[in-house]
């Protein structure tokens, strides 16, 4: 069957079904079990089926759109993280005749945005982004009653709403261990910032790993802000001349790692003879191997890699069946990441193995 000329139709005919009986699972009706709901879905979604969203609203009542909140004073909107995000879930939105609302919000404002959104009716459910350890945003909206599903989690025991989230704890006790295992002990973290739960957890797993070696973590070589290119850059220019350098970094994003690696290329060391570098790869669409947008230079990094676009693929895929069966039990998917062993790892350097001296750098130690 043709992906391009599936309508409700031919997938009620795939499906051995009625029309009625298959529009009426796609749309949440309750008199349609749970066992033949989720058929049709995995059908639709097989099938590449798109319904009409002016239709399929006009039939139901809903909006056929789904909500996304972000600050003005954040700088998400060209945050290539969060476009990924939106391109994964924009692709299964087209799949079920959603549409995306984007709404800008004041810092502090959001509430009023989502009470705004929901009281006009404008949304079905929305997407909560970059949960904080303790955020106000999720007693608000399971207040409301409204649909919603976190890129994330936030607290000790999120298990009152739905969410998808990488394991950042393990990942970084991971990656350590990796650097550790090669010989490292001076590992330096140039995180995300940490009032964000999935850094505050990668900052965990980091100091955990090395207390778990017997090494104390080094406040002088932990860093935590947005991660952007120039902030990689001016954290490895202070760790890399300074008086006990590391010899392995440990960074939160590709796009501060390539900071990173121009303040290595401009120090005249390079990766990993003198230091090495592993860092958290979210798959971003324009840094691929190959990608025209990928600088020069810039090598296939060690990586803990889990995809962001998937991500966004798989909690619009919640969202959605959340909206069609009310009512339901939260759903929780910890997702691991994968090590990927490049080009910017390797064993301690044979000169630091056998004991450098106190005060030099590494590029003096050359």
């Amino acid at each position: 069957m043709s992906r391009e000329t599936v309508n409700l139709r031919k997938l009620a005919e795939a499906l051995g079904l009625s029309q009625t009986t298959v529009s009426r699972a796609l749309n949440g009706f309750p008199e349609v079990s749970e066992v033949t709901r989720a058929r049709v879905i995995e059908a639709a979604r097989r099938l590449n089926y798109r319904p009409s969203a002016s239709a399929a609203s006009l039939a139901t009542g809903k909006a056929r759109a789904i909500g996304h909140v972000v600050t003005f004073g954040d700088h998400m909107m060209v945050n290539p993280h969060f476009t990924d995000f939106l391109a994964g879930a924009g692709e299964v939105y087209a799949r079920f005749g959603y549409e995306m609302l984007l709404r800008l919000a004041p810092a502090g404002g959001e509430e009023d945005v989502y009470r705004d959104m929901i009281s006009r009716g404008r949304v079905d459910g929305v997407v909560v982004h970059g949960p904080l350890t303790d955020d106000p945003r999720i007693p608000f909206l399971r207040s409301l009653g409204i649909p919603f599903v976190v890129h994330g989690r936030c607290g000790e025991d999120p298990a009152g709403y739905s969410w998808i989230d990488v394991n950042n704890r393990r990942a970084f006790m991971r990656a350590c261990d990796f650097l550790m295992d090669l010989g490292h002990r001076r590992i330096a973290l140039i995180n995300g910032i940490e009032r964000m739960n999935f850094a505050d957890r990668r900052r965990q797993g980091y100091e955990a790993a090395l207390m778990a070696r017997g090494i104390r973590p080094d406040p002088a070589i932990m860093f935590s802000e947005d991660m952007v290119e120039p902030y990689g850059y001016r954290a490895a220019m202070e760790v890399l001349t300074g008086r006990d350098p590391p010899s392995a970094l440990l960074v939160s994003s590709v796009l501060p790692a390539i900071g990173v690696m121009r303040a290595v290329a401009e120090l005249g060391l390079r990766a990993p003879a003198d230091v090495s570098i592993l860092v958290f790869d979210d798959c971003l669409s324009f840094l691929q191997p190959g990608s025209a947008a990928t600088p020069r230079g810039i090598p296939f990094f060690t990586a803990m890699r889990s995809s962001i676009r998937l991500a966004g693929r798989r909690i619009a895929e919640l969202l959605i069946e959340q909206i069609g069966t009310p009512g339901g039990e939260p759903k929780h998917e910890l997702w691991e990441a994968e090590l990927v062993v490049g080009h910017t790892t390797g064993p301690l350097p044979v000169t630091e193995a056998v004991g450098s001296v106190s005060g030099q750098s590494l590029k003096s130690r050359r």
